[in-house]
C-alpha cells in the first residue's frame, strides 16, 4: 500500500468515489475460540483502490471477542511482509475493538492505495475470546498463527504455525471510481475452490477476476468469493443455507452490482427428498430478494456428478429439471451454462475427464479456468 491519494468530489472537479468490495469470504463456525493468539491472514485482492477498510465478523460467536490490535500490510513471501508496509487499523479511532456475539464491525479507512491482484495480509491479535470462533474453514490459501501479540511484526520468524483457514476476517473493501462495481460469486465447494491448487488463486472466481481486470469495456472490477464447501440453498449444514446468509454474505457488501448464483448440487445429492420444485422455489426467493435490493442475478447451471458416491438416477432427474429452469425460465438476468462446457460429450451425466479434479464432482484448475472463460462479461453489468 503506497502513499495516500485524495478521494471524493472536490472543487477542482475530481471525480467522486465509492466503496467497493475487493475480497470476501463467507463466515461460518470455526471451532473453539482461543484468546491471546495472533493470526496472519493472506488474501488476494480483485479491484484496486484507495482507503481500504477491513470487516471483522463474530457472526457465529456466542461470546464477545476483543481484537487488541489489527494491522494490514503487503506480503513479500510466506508470512514475511514488505518492509514498511504494515500499518495499524483502527475502529472508530480506537486501536482495539470488541465485537458482540453475532456482530460485524468495519474499520476506519486506511490512507493509501491497495493494488489490484495483490496479496494483502491482515494480522489480528485476538486478546480475549471464548466459545465459538467465526471464520472461513476452507481457504485454499496458507495463512499463519502464533500465540501472543505479534500483529505488528513484519518479519516471519514467529509465524511458524500454518493454517488453511481465515479467522474472523470476512471482507475488505476499497474506494474506487463512482462507476466501479463488483460481482459476488455465491455458491458451494466448487466456488470455494476445492480441488484447485492451494496458494495459487485458481478458483473460478479468481480466473474471472483476472479477466475483468484486463477487460477495458466493463466497469465490474471487484469479485467476492462467497462460496462455502457443502453449502445448500434450502437447509443449514455446512454454513447457513444460501437463503439464510444472502443478506450478510452478499447484499451487505458495498458496490455489489451482480450476484452470480451457482448452488444446488448439495441439496440434490443429499438424499433428503428435495424436489426440483422446492429447489426452484428457493432460487426464486433469492432472485426476488436480490432484485428487490436493486442487483442483478446471473445463474450457473448445476454441474454433472456421475461417479460421485451419492449419484443416482432420481438426483440426476432433479438436476436436469433444475437446469432447465435456469436455462429457460427467463427469471434470471443472464445464464452461464457451466454444465454444457464441462460435461463429457460421451456421457452428459459426467464431467469431462480433462476437467475432473478426481472425485467426479469438483473441477480441477483447468476446469475452473474454463468456467471463468464461459462467463459473458457483459452479463455482469446490472441495468436494474
Amino acid at each position: 500500500m503506497g502513499a495516500a491519494s485524495a478521494t471524493g468530489a472536490s472543487a477542482a472537479g475530481e471525480p467522486s468515489r465509492r466503496q467497493v468490495i475487493t475480497w470476501g469470504a463467507s463466515a461460518d463456525r470455526l471451532g473453539q475460540a482461543v484468546a491471546d493468539r495472533s493470526y496472519r491472514l493472506v488474501v488476494r485482492t480483485s479491484v484496486g483502490g484507495t482507503h481500504p477498510r477491513v470487516r471483522l465478523s463474530n457472526a457465529f460467536g456466542d461470546r464477545p471477542v476483543t481484537f487488541g490490535s489489527v494491522y494490514a500490510g503487503a506480503r513479500e513471501e510466506g508470512a514475511r511482509l514488505v518492509p514498511g508496509s504494515n500499518r495499524r487499523v483502527t475502529f472508530g479511532g480506537a486501536r482495539s475493538v470488541t465485537v458482540a456475539p453475532g456482530g460485524i464491525v468495519t474499520s476506519d479507512p486506511l490512507s493509501g492505495r491497495l493494488a489490484a491482484q495483490s496479496d494483502l495480509v491482515i494480522s489480528l491479535y485476538v486478546a480475549e475470546a471464548a466459545g465459538r470462533a467465526t471464520g472461513h474453514g476452507m481457504a485454499m490459501q496458507t495463512s499463519y498463527a502464533v500465540g501472543g501479540d505479534h500483529a505488528r511484526e513484519e518479519g516471519e520468524a514467529n509465524w511458524s504455525e500454518r493454517t488453511g483457514s481465515w479467522f474472523y476476517l470476512d471482507a475488505v473493501s476499497v474506494e474506487s471510481g463512482a462507476d466501479t462495481g463488483a460481482v459476488v460469486a455465491f455458491g458451494d465447494s466448487v466456488t470455494d475452490g476445492w480441488q484447485s491448487t492451494t496458494d495459487t488463486n485458481r478458483r473460478w472466481p479468481d480466473y474471472l477476476s483476472r479477466r475483468l481486470r484486463s477487460a477495458s469495456d466493463i466497469n465490474i472490477k471487484g469479485v467476492a468469493n462467497e462460496g462455502i464447501s457443502g453449502n445448500k440453498v434450502l437447509a443449514d449444514g455446512a454454513g447457513q443455507s444460501a437463503l439464510a446468509r444472502l443478506e450478510r454474505d452478499v447484499l451487505s457488501h458495498p458496490g455489489v452490482r451482480t450476484v452470480f448464483l451457482f448452488e444446488g448440487i448439495n441439496d440434490i445429492k443429499a438424499h433428503t427428498g428435495v424436489t426440483a420444485d422446492q429447489l426452484i422455489a428457493g432460487y426464486r426467493r433469492i432472485i426476488d430478494r436480490t432484485h428487490a435490493a436493486g442487483r442483478c442475478v446471473v445463474g450457473g447451471t448445476v454441474l454433472p456428478f456421475k461417479g460421485w458416491p451419492e449419484f443416482d438416477a432420481p438426483g440426476e432427474a432433479v438436476r436436469q429439471e433444475v437446469n432447465d429452469f435456469i436455462r429457460n425460465s427467463g427469471e434470471l438476468d443472464a445464464v452461464t451454462d457451466f454444465d454444457k462446457v464441462l460435461r463429457s460429450p460421451y456421457d452428459r451425466e459426467r464431467l469431462l475427464p480433462v476437467f475432473d479434479g478426481g472425485d467426479h464432482l469438483h473441477p480441477n484448475d483447468k476446469g475452473m479456468r474454463v468456467m471463468a472463460d464461459a462467463v459473458d462479461l457483459g452479463d455482469l453489468r446490472c441495468e436494474r
